[in-house]
């Protein structure tokens, strides 16, 4: 029997949602500590800026081409079988990049880091599926009346993990080595895989009218350029993330900028997650009850002067700090955005909705990743993130004097 609804841990009483939390904690933990290490590893190989912003075109140029597709299948076929399959992708991936650091596969790095881009877009090709069936399965997992609570524990358990990926990564690298990573992050994904498999099977909803594929992609399309609230949010933090983000260049500052190695770079990547979870936990017990449209635009604002502030910044703990902050802000907008497509998509079209989410956010963090890269070769590495936040607030005052509907927009549900 689950606990009443405005309880702050209420939807952790739901078993399968318990066995949900525990299977995304130890997926992102292992994608997390994937993405850590090979960003390191390929920045040892080429020390190239742009090298790194190539991983993330790598990844999400797979995840968006397939991304419209995936959030069709995921509104006509059982969620739980696609994140199964592509989980069990994602492990065989693991495996390869664990192979190319042992002795028998590294000869296969000789020659340049070509098998680990290859590794990386299969990747995005299961992460393209993935996230629409992991979005919309959730729900079906809970009655209505716990979305936010369920929506705010999703979000702190993924900072959680977020966290400790990368903390982990850095140390295990650091003092044990790349291979003792890559295996970890090979036995998450086992985890995960087993977690998903203990979720009962869960009915997919009636399906929407609409007459083959073409048609039912253009109907999820038309439902989010036709609500103002749902397209205003995705729309704000597509261009923060796009232009705002730093972390693809995290590699760069730990090691010519602020000096701290690959331990210093795990710190660095945790902080952003560890203000997101406190900030989480806080929501978790506090709802955002009102002013909702404000709150959002306002932490998108300060996202992107905590990453003018971090370009700025040459010392180790105050851009510990500011990246913390900036988690802070990024955790509160993920809330109100998630929350607000859960409450207003119908489930039978929540596949498709999440894919044009996924596309917007997902495969943003990838983009920007590119994005920096590119900017970093272009303007140096402190400018283009300092532009980057910049750009932040322009994004913001254009979205808070067009979306007028988000803007004024008051209650999460």
């Amino acid at each position: 029997m689950s606990a009443p609804a405005n309880k702050p841990y209420a939807a952790l009483a739901i078993r399968d949602f318990r066995l949900f939390i525990s299977a995304r904690t130890c997926i992102t933990l292992a994608i997390q500590i994937q993405a850590t290490i090979v960003g390191w590893q390929v920045y040892e190989i080429t020390k190239d800026p742009l090298s790194l912003g190539l991983i993330g075109l790598a990844e999400a140029l797979p995840a968006i081409s397939i991304s419209l597709y995936a959030g069709h299948l995921a509104d006509v076929i059982e969620r739980k079988k696609i994140i199964i399959t592509t989980i069990i992708a994602l492990f065989i991936c693991s495996v390869l990049l664990l192979f190319f650091t042992l002795k028998e596969g590294s000869f296969l790095l000789a020659d340049g880091i070509f098998p680990i881009y290859a590794v990386i877009f299969v990747s995005g090709v299961a992460r393209g599926f993935l996230s629409p069936a992991n979005f919309s399965f959730m729900p079906q997992l809970i009655s209505r009346e716990f979305y936010v609570n369920a929506i705010t524990l999703n979000s702190t358990f993924w900072q959680a993990a977020a966290i400790m990926g990368p903390m982990l990564a850095g140390f295990i690298y650091g003092f044990v080595g790349i291979t003792f990573a890559y295996a970890l992050d090979v036995i998450l994904i086992l985890f995960s895989l087993f977690f998903y498999f203990r979720i009962k099977n869960r009915a997919l909803p009636p399906m929407t009218m609409e007459q083959g594929v073409r048609q039912k992609i253009k109907a999820g399309l038309k439902f989010v350029y036709n609500n103002e609230i749902i397209l205003g949010a995705i729309t704000l933090d597509l261009f923060a993330v796009l232009f705002g983000g730093a972390v693809a260049l995290l590699p760069i500052f730990a090691a010519e900028i602020l000096l701290v190695g690959p331990e210093g770079l795990g710190l660095l990547r945790s902080a952003p997650p560890a203000g997101a979870i406190l900030t989480a936990l806080f929501i978790t017990h506090n709802p955002i009850r009102s002013g909702v449209g404000k709150v959002l635009l306002w932490s998108v604002a300060g996202f992107g002067i905590c990453m003018i502030g971090f370009g700025l910044s040459s010392f180790f703990w105050l851009s510990m700090v500011l990246l913390a902050i900036s988690g802070a802000f990024d955790s509160v907008s993920v809330i109100v955005r998630s929350t607000l497509i859960h409450t207003h998509t119908p489930e039978n079209m929540k596949g498709r909705v999440a894919a044009v989410n996924s596309i917007f956010i997902g495969s943003s963090n990838e983009i920007g990743a590119f994005e920096s890269g590119v900017a970093a070769k272009l303007l140096g590495v402190v400018p283009s993130v300092v532009f980057g936040g910049a750009m932040t607030l322009v994004v913001v005052a254009v979205t808070g004097w067009k979306a007028v509907k988000l803007r004024t927009l008051d209650k999460v549900i």
